[in-house]
């Protein structure tokens, strides 16, 4: 299914491939070159044109031009290195959807393979070649390749073990070539930077064909570069896995690897890695004497493990073959069984296909009776009416994956509403509860009215009471006088009591105007030392407080005019008569108040 919302510089560049001839079609992709860089890397447009791109096949063409003949395309190995530029840009980062299982499983071994192959036959080019010239313009081109190599290894992992285990790189390592074993050692430390554990993952044999053509060029190369570059190698590869580590020191293969070492010209800009190395490979004599008793001890008990289990192995054998050949017998059964299934399901799906087949063969002769039967002027409102159907049947379909759709989207919150339902329910319950709790513990509330049928209910008891407990006879002029003095006198007490109860909040009205009163009084200053509004707080609301102020003010004026032989015998506490009439007062009368000075 090709995407939508294509580029259309790759609509027309997919148009051109597939009208040009082969021969064109190199030159034309490099074209995706210009496309691809003039995107910001880890942009979503360039996620989109990758996808393009391989929608549309134009990355098939790139794998399929890298084995062509290089005399047979236009610009030769340039042209051809940066196809590989281009094949491992669009590979990096390229989600292929629903082909991802073909692109992981076959595509992208098969470049990194066309990859090695191609680095082969530059090499070959490069120590045929005679002219300087040429020579550097296949070693830009191989150097080329092999970077294209290292960033398709960045982008996916996997394939390390793949080119590892590649008999074409390893070829590429055992060149004589100075220049090309320095740029072969250099990819190989760059592929064990990126990931070192799968330098194990790789089979025995090609391990050790790499380690010992590492060892080799170490040894016999005379070029610094080499030389650094496989030391560094040797001693990354020596710290990552101790196996190898192991391998170097006791292995017989590399026994005076070590003394050969130290034999190596000092003072170079690779001495530093050199005494690390010389430092991992001569540990001291009891390490050594300690590891090989070990290694020893190990396979005695690994000899005697062995040999119990074989012997056991050899008593349980009749019926091990016994269980063998029904477990042999039950999978060939149940293997039988599979195809068997599997063929009645191919022939009901072409039953099926047949089906399908025939019952369309028929609709569209029955369209074309239906057609030769209507009247050439109803056509066109027969074929309107037919897309309407169809119309309306695509609209159901439609509608009906979108609800399915939106249900299973909305189900979260649908399950959250009933889970608050159901609480909301159980706290409601839980509150029904506690309400009917307090109304069954709560006091007594008054009598709820009397239906009239629990009036003559109670009349019949009354009745029934009176009956039976005969008091006093007391006639009905009595009776009824004796009911108006209740009567009234619980009507006068009623009315006493409300009366009481106003001039008691009345009391108690004053006697709190009274008590804030006294405390202003209190915390005035004297009349000589008041300010400004403080006067105001010696103006009084309150009647009887003014009264008492003004009896208290005349009393002691009286007491100042009073003759000397008036004042003999009296005592500070005594009171002085002060008339009536001298002590009406009215409202905010202002009277003596607040505290004296020392």
């Amino acid at each position: 299914m090709k995407p939508t919302g294509t580029d259309p510089r790759i609509l027309s560049l997919a148009a051109e491939v597939a009208k040009s001839p082969e021969q064109n079609v190199p030159v034309i992709l490099l074209k995706l070159k210009e496309i691809i860089n003039n995107v910001p890397l880890g942009s979503s447009e360039l996620k989109k044109i990758k996808q393009d791109i391989y929608c549309y096949d134009l990355i098939q063409y790139c794998l399929l031009v890298l084995s062509q003949d290089c005399s047979r395309i236009q610009g030769g190995w340039t042209t051809i290195s940066q196809l590989t530029q281009i094949l491992s840009h669009c590979c990096v980062g390229l989600e292929p959807g629903e082909d991802s299982e073909e692109f992981y499983n076959d595509f992208l071994p098969s470049a990194a393979e066309n990859f090695l192959v191609l680095g082969r036959r530059l090499q070959t080019c490069f120590i045929n070649a005679v002219k300087g010239e040429e020579k550097d313009e296949l070693l830009h081109c191989f150097q080329i390749v092999t970077e294209s190599l290292l960033w398709l290894l960045g982008g996916h992992v996997q394939l390390i073990p793949n080119v590892l285990q590649s008999d074409h790189f390893l070829h590429l390592m055992q060149t004589d070539n100075v220049q090309i074993g320095a740029i072969v050692m250099t990819v190989l430390q760059s592929i064990l930077q990126i990931n070192s554990g799968d330098l194990l993952r790789i089979e025995g044999k090609a391990l050790h064909s790499i380690l010992d053509e590492v060892v080799f060029k170490l040894l016999s190369t005379p070029s610094p570069v080499i030389r650094s570059t496989t030391t560094k190698l040797l001693l990354l590869m020596a710290e990552s896995h101790q196996e190898i580590l192991i391998l170097l020191r006791l292995s017989a293969c590399y026994k005076g690897f070590r003394s050969l070492l130290n034999k190596q010209e000092t003072g170079t800009e690779f001495s530093q890695e050199l005494r690390q190395l010389l430092d991992l490979l001569s540990p001291e004599v009891y390490q050594e004497v300690e590891e090989q008793n070990q290694h020893q001890a190990a396979c005695v008990i690994q000899a005697y493990w062995k040999g119990f289990q074989t012997r056991k192995r050899l008593k349980k054998l009749p019926s091990a073959v016994i269980a063998l050949q029904r477990s042999f017998r039950a999978k060939q059964a149940k293997l039988l069984l599979k195809l068997n299934r599997q063929k009645e399901e191919e022939d009901l799906r072409l039953h099926l296909h047949l089906q399908r087949q025939r019952a369309m063969r028929l609709s569209r002769e029955l369209q074309l009776s239906m057609l030769e039967i209507v009247h050439p002027g109803q056509v066109e409102k027969h074929n309107r009416e037919m897309e309407e159907k169809s119309a309306l049947i695509i609209q159901k379909h439609w509608r009906g994956y979108r609800e399915r759709k939106n249900f299973r989207q909305q189900r979260p919150s649908l399950t959250e509403y009933k889970a608050a339902v159901t609480l909301q329910r159980a706290v409601l319950k839980f509150l029904a509860k506690c309400r009917k709790k307090k109304k069954l513990f709560a006091p007594w509330q008054g009598l709820q009215e009397l239906t009239d049928a629990r009036r003559v209910e109670l009349k019949h008891q009354v009745d029934d009471y009176i009956k039976r407990h005969l008091g006093s006879q007391m006639s009905d002029v009595a009776s009824r006088e004796l009911h108006a003095q209740a009567q009234e006198r619980l009507q006068h007490y009623f009315m006493g009591r409300a009366l009481e109860e106003r001039a008691q909040q009345h009391r108690e009205a004053l006697m709190a105007q009274i008590s804030t009163n006294i405390e202003q009084l209190i915390k005035a200053p004297s009349l000589k030392e008041a300010e400004g509004r403080e006067p105001e707080l010696f103006l009084s609301r309150s009647r009887p407080v003014a009264a008492k102020a003004k009896q208290a003010h005349l009393t002691t004026l009286k007491h100042i005019q009073a003759p000397w032989w008036r004042k003999l015998g009296e005592e500070p506490g005594d009171e002085i008569d002060v008339p009536k009439d001298e002590l009406s007062v009215e409202l905010e009368t202002l009277f003596i108040g607040g505290t004296k000075p020392p």
